[in-house]
């Protein structure tokens, strides 16, 4: 149920197939994220509509609403959401280190006040494998420490020893919790951290490995403030220290040119909030314009589709003025099929990738891709 096979390789790109419980997953993959059980605005069919094999829920926003032994007693994630494909839960360790201002890290775990009603709670590694085992998702993440993007080395090396040692805390009780006679079939991702320095993120592969087998790894603590160069430059330090044989999961990571440059540098899966979030603002994601922001005023009349390359349902169906009237006039359909375009983009965008590769071409396609896409962005935001 868990088995990862790699079907061609460019360079360091490459793409496979990675088998789980509720189904295959062709990689590269954009895996939108469904944070409360729900990727926003969008309806499940929606977004298998739009090619997603994958969601990404998320243990902390599950845990205080509705808590997770309501989705156990519904069936899990899978029947709670009406997802029937594969799920992903992360650990909730970015959203708790997001909260510093209302939190504590002890080694113990981490006490943290809810953003929702000002109730305290703790999450320790061991406790966030028995809330996602009750969640019942597919993937479930190691507890890790994410230190802010600039962190200086002192601060780096804490949270990568840190999440070194909550994974072997993690393992312990996971692999207690997949022993029970009904535990839901899971396999656990650790997470690599290490901040911008090279050889603690080398060290911290190291040292997983050591940990004992794995089925996969994760790469955190990127896209967290840091210039675009130094998240490129780790991946290409990290790409020759990863097993082959492990799907890599960089996440938080889901723009076009960024998910373009990781797939290059070895990257198997993706997340990010970006496509949902930039839709419900207005922004969308074209491929020979950049991003535009629907809510010009030169949009008033364009009866053009928002991306004439795109096949979803918004750019089949819709004029640029329409949408922009929707955003004007404050309608959430406007949210709705923004949200839908941008994550046919990204998904897209993958499907693209991994056909190039297959060609063996994926390195000029990609860079013709970035050229023309960033050009284009540089002429949008040129305009008045």
């Amino acid at each position: 149920m868990f088995e990862f096979e790699v079907i061609a390789t460019d360079g360091a790109a490459r793409t496979g197939r990675l088998h789980l419980p509720h189904g295959t997953v062709q990689t590269p993959a954009f895996m939108p994220v469904g944070t409360q059980a729900t990727v926003k605005t969008l309806t499940p069919e929606e977004v298998q509509g739009v090619g997603a094999e994958i969601v990404l829920a998320n243990t902390y926003h599950l845990f205080l609403r509705p808590g997770e032994e309501v989705v156990q007693e519904l069936g899990g994630l899978h029947a709670f959401m009406n997802w029937r494909r594969p799920i992903l839960t992360d650990s909730g360790g970015f959203q708790v280190f997001s909260l510093a201002a209302i939190n504590e890290v002890r080694e113990e775990g981490v006490l943290f006040q809810s953003h929702i009603d000002g109730s305290r709670h703790l999450f320790t590694p061991e406790r966030v494998m028995e809330i996602q085992r009750a969640l019942g998702a597919d993937v479930v993440m190691a507890f890790d420490q994410v230190p802010p993007g600039q962190a200086e080395r002192a601060r780096a090396l804490e949270a990568h020893e840190r999440t070194l040692r909550w994974l072997a805390r993690s393992r312990e009780r996971f692999q207690a919790l997949q022993a029970e006679p009904d535990a839901p079939a899971q396999t656990l991702l650790p997470i690599v951290q290490g901040g911008t320095f090279p050889e603690l993120r080398r060290d911290a592969v190291r040292r997983i490995g050591e940990l004992g087998e794995w089925q996969g790894i994760a790469i955190g603590g990127l896209s967290v403030g840091e210039p675009k160069p130094v998240m490129y430059e780790l991946l290409e330090v990290l790409e020759p220290e990863l097993p082959r044989a492990w799907p890599r999961y960089l996440m938080g990571v889901g723009y076009p040119d960024d998910l373009l440059e990781s797939v290059a540098r070895g990257v198997d899966l993706f997340d990010c909030v970006a496509p949902t979030r930039n839709g419900r603002n207005g922004t969308a994601w074209v491929e020979d314009e950049g991003q535009i922001n629907i809510r010009s005023m030169r949009y008033k009349t364009d009866a053009r589709p928002v991306d004439p390359a795109c096949d979803c349902a918004a750019c089949r169906t819709y004029t640029r003025a329409y949408l922009r009237h929707l955003f004007v006039a404050g309608e959430v359909l406007g949210l709705r099929l923004l949200s839908l375009h941008n994550l046919r983009f990204l998904v897209r965008l993958a499907q693209r990738a991994r056909a190039a590769i297959r060609a063996g071409q994926f390195a000029a396609w990609s860079e013709e891709w970035l050229a023309r896409y960033r050009g284009a962005q540089v002429l949008e935001e040129g305009r008045v």
